[in-house]
């Protein structure tokens, strides 16, 4: 059973950064692709970015492009969301999951909440002043 506990979140001020972790257990993180998603009050699921298993591809929504950045450690279980210039409507939960679904920089299905299970239970992150 795919497991992950997503951690790092809190209250940071517009401009400041974040780093969020995802830990994985119940399979073989190398095998598979992650994605990120996050969930503002109120509105869906989005997908803001996904990394192939090796790292060597990724993928990143138009609204976090250049300020976020994925990176993953297959020997330690754990994918990275690191976020830079954050900014008030960057607020919400933040999750991880995996998927088969090929990662490319050009196509946005990595980032379709359909083609993942197994969400952890997020991690909120406020940008407020």
């Amino acid at each position: 059973q795919l497991q992950f506990v997503e951690s790092g979140g809190g209250l940071v001020q517009p401009g400041g950064s974040l780093r969020l972790s995802c830990a994985t257990s119940g399979f073989t993180l190398e095998n598979y692709n992650v994605g990120w998603f996050r969930q503002a009050s109120g509105k869906g699921r989005e997908g803001i970015g996904c990394i192939s298993s090796d790292g060597d591809s990724t993928n990143y929504a138009d609204s976090v492009k250049g300020r976020f950045t994925i990176s993953r450690d297959n020997a330690k279980n754990t994918v990275y969301l690191r976020m830079d210039s954050l900014k008030p409507e960057d607020t919400a939960v933040y999750y991880c999951g995996a998927t088969q679904v090929i990662v490319t920089s050009d196509q946005a299905s990595c980032r379709m909440p359909l083609f993942y299970t197994g969400w952890g239970q997020g991690t909120q992150v406020t940008v407020s002043s």
